[in-house]
């Protein structure tokens, strides 16, 4: 198994550059794992798809404006992408602008911040000259919406922190939305409630490497980026019970589901929990806990694609991987694109069952 095999053509003009309004107005594409069997619906279709077998479990984590402008000390301009807090005054980071220790960056009259050091893969350490409330504060007064670079809006700030925000975030820490579930809204939601399905929250703070492209070393390691994460123990209770009752449960974004089979044990038991993640999902993983996925379409040779590969062609499954192109996964995409559907983070959606 090679990046390569992670590949597909993909027009330009399908890559979404705005979020789609009303929410629940976008495409819905249901593959059917046990019958290979492709149908197209609209995302508020899932009302009438989904009944009281199947748990929805969403990504409750928010997403604070990550993105900062400013300005070294010799008058050169820098982009900071934060992308999680380390303590009451810092933060990992990436950044654009040439970026050494030492170097201090002013961001505005009452927001500084100095490069305490830098990694071999680019990340560095920034110390702000606030703490705690106050530099969370400032961050939000002074960073904009991070939003992938792939798409370019000219939106105004406060309508992209609300377009690219679940309509139940919560828990304040990704540096990117868990765009699955940007196409839910509040009506759809007491519309599945209504039906039997239930909802139950877990957290995921989504960091930068997701979006990443994956190198060959980490498919062999199978270890990705770290990220943070917690499932309480009343949500770990309901979710084994709903389980031994015979319901599906169903992932709303490759988020929840690494949360989900991170804390998996191999006969099936969910157990709560607080910490980091580095899980990578490939094809050849056999799924413990999750039965199905909410997802949008995914960019070429990155972990979140390998994810919905390895659902769809695991041991559960009745196919095997070869490559991309000739999965069931690959010809779903290639029917995506025949339709004309929109991809990546404002794209829209596919239900694996």
């Amino acid at each position: 198994m090679d990046l390569k095999d992670f590949n597909y053509d993909l027009p330009t003009d399908l890559i979404g550059q705005k979020a789609i309004e009303p929410r629940d107005s976008c495409k819905l594409m249901v593959l059917d794992r046990k019958t290979n069997h492709i149908s197209h619906h609209i995302f508020k279709d899932l009302a009438s798809i989904l009944n009281e077998k199947y748990v929805l479990v969403i990504n409750d984590t928010k997403v604070f404006p990550a993105r900062l402008f400013g300005k070294k000390t010799s008058g050169g301009k820098v982009e900071i992408l934060l992308l999680r807090q380390t303590g009451q005054d810092s933060f990992d980071a990436i950044g654009k602008g040439g970026l050494k220790p030492e170097q201090e960056i002013v961001f505005d009259d009452s927001l500084v911040g100095k490069i305490e050091n830098k990694n071999e893969a680019g990340e560095i350490s920034i110390k702000f000259n606030l703490a705690g409330i106050d530099l969370l504060t400032a961050i939000d007064e002074q960073g904009k919406t991070p939003l992938p670079p792939y798409i370019h809006s000219d939106e105004k700030e406060k309508t992209l922190r609300e377009q690219y925000q679940t309509v139940y975030a919560n828990e304040k820490g990704s540096a990117a939305a868990p765009t699955a579930g940007l196409h839910f809204t509040k009506e759809l939601l007491k519309e599945l409630e209504e039906r039997g399905v239930s909802i139950k929250k877990v957290t995921l703070h989504v960091g930068l490497g997701t979006f990443r492209p994956v190198t060959n070393e980490q498919i062999a390691s199978k270890t990705l980026h770290v990220e943070h994460f917690s499932v309480s123990e009343s949500t770990a209770t309901s979710l084994n019970l709903a389980k031994k009752e015979g319901k599906k449960i169903i992932a709303v974004g490759t988020t929840s589901c690494r949360v989900l089979e991170t804390l998996s044990s191999p006969d099936g038991t969910l157990r709560p929990g607080e910490g980091d993640t580095n899980i990578f999902i490939q094809p050849g993983y056999k799924f413990k806990f999750v039965d199905g996925l909410i997802t949008n379409f995914h960019l070429p040779e990155t972990s979140l694609l390998m994810l919905v590969t390895a659902l769809t062609c695991s041991p559960n499954s009745p196919t095997v991987f070869k490559e991309f192109s000739e999965t069931i996964i690959g010809k779903a995409y290639a029917e995506a694109v025949k339709n004309r559907y929109l991809f990546f983070s404002f794209g829209d959606a596919m239900l694996i069952l």
